[in-house]
């Protein structure tokens, strides 16, 4: 099995390390990730110059773009060969809810998708990081899962794994994204140079995360499956619209 892996937490993150070290017993591990921090660059796609593309002494391809750069290249140019899946992670942090439409780890594992690659994106939920493992345990389960029953059409799979020890998770749950609170107010700040500048607030906390729900399941300590999709219409707005419209 042919794997590629990208991130948004770049080349040099202990969880995208740790997760090819895990899928490596699965398949044929390749790495193409961001060369610096991209986390909330989205799908961003870089246009307006030529991307580099550099090998670590581990192996690892690194490239000075976002993590949909990443995927894109590799699945159209890069690698001779198109991947039987992509996994992005492991990204550290929650991506549920509305953290999904900013993820650069998300956008990684949707332009995975997009391209006809069934496609992963592995987070860990919290901020110490202390069981990539458990999560480099699940994304291996689930990539063998993949190469033991194949879905028969691209597939889109948001995880989210809290940080615990694998023997503490209390399962797999498949689930609807939530929803957050708003988030929080900018905060502003003086720079050295006597300017005015701005840190972005933080994510709100949940506000939908009743049963069936990412957040609710790993507050509950089991593994979040979301499958995600890319058809952004709203359906149930179309009379709406052309009611406004007609006046």
């Amino acid at each position: 099995m042919r794997i590629l892996i990208s991130n948004d937490d770049g080349y040099f993150s202990p969880g995208i390390t740790v997760l090819a070290e895990a899928l490596r017993a699965a398949g044929e591990v390749t790495v193409v990730a961001p060369e610096r921090d991209r986390s909330g660059a989205s799908n961003s796609l870089t246009l307006d110059r030529p991307l580099s593309v550099r090998q670590a002494a581990n192996g690892f391809f690194f490239v000075n773009g976002t993590p949909t750069d990443c995927v894109h290249l590799a699945v159209t140019g890069l690698l001779d060969f198109l991947p039987d899946v992509v996994v992005s992670g492991i990204n550290l942090g929650a991506n549920m809810g509305d953290d999904t439409i900013y993820s650069g780890t998300v956008a990684a594992a949707t332009e995975g998708f997009l391209l006809g690659v069934p496609s992963i994106a592995v987070s860990l939920v919290g901020k110490a990081g202390r069981h990539h493992a458990t999560a480099a345990e699940v994304a291996l389960q689930m990539v063998e899962r993949f190469r033991r029953a194949p879905m028969g059409q691209p597939v889109l799979l948001n995880v989210n794994v809290p940080d615990n020890p694998s023997a503490d998770l209390r399962g797999v749950e498949v689930t609807r994204l939530g929803r957050r609170h708003k988030a929080e107010p900018v905060v502003r700040i003086t720079t050295p140079r006597g300017e005015t500048a701005y840190w972005i607030g933080a994510a709100g906390g949940a506000a939908d995360a009743g049963p069936g729900t990412d957040f609710y399941a790993v507050e509950n300590g089991r593994v979040s499956v979301t499958p995600l999709q890319i058809d952004l219409t709203f359906g149930a707005q179309f009379a709406v619209v052309r009611d406004w419209l007609s006046r």
